[in-house]
C-alpha cells in the first residue's frame, strides 16, 4: 500500500536526509521518495502508523497527515 506523509518541519536537504534516516529504521517500510515537506513510502496493510508518527517525532518532525498516495492509482 503507497502512502504519503506530509510532514511539518523540514527546510532543508539535511532534514531530508534525517527523515530518510528515521523511516529507515523501519521494519516492513520501503521508501518510494523523500522531498521537503512530504515522504512517499509503500507499506503492507496492516502496518502501525504511530510507529512512523513516532520514528518522525523523535527526529524532530511533524506528521501532518498521512494518505493514500493518490498518483498510485494512475
Amino acid at each position: 500500500m503507497k502512502k504519503l506523509i506530509t510532514i511539518d518541519g523540514m527546510g532543508c536537504e539535511h532534514c531530508v536526509k534525517s527523515v530518510k534516516e528515521a523511516l529507515s529504521s523501519l521494519k516492513n517500510l520501503n521508501i518510494i521518495d523523500i522531498k521537503i515537506g512530504e515522504a512517499a513510502i509503500e507499506i503492507p496493510a496492516d502496518f502501525d502508523m504511530d510507529l512512523i508518527i513516532e520514528a518522525l517525532d523523535d527526529a524532530g518532525y511533524e506528521v501532518k497527515s498521512i494518505q493514500l498516495d493518490q498518483e498510485a492509482f494512475l
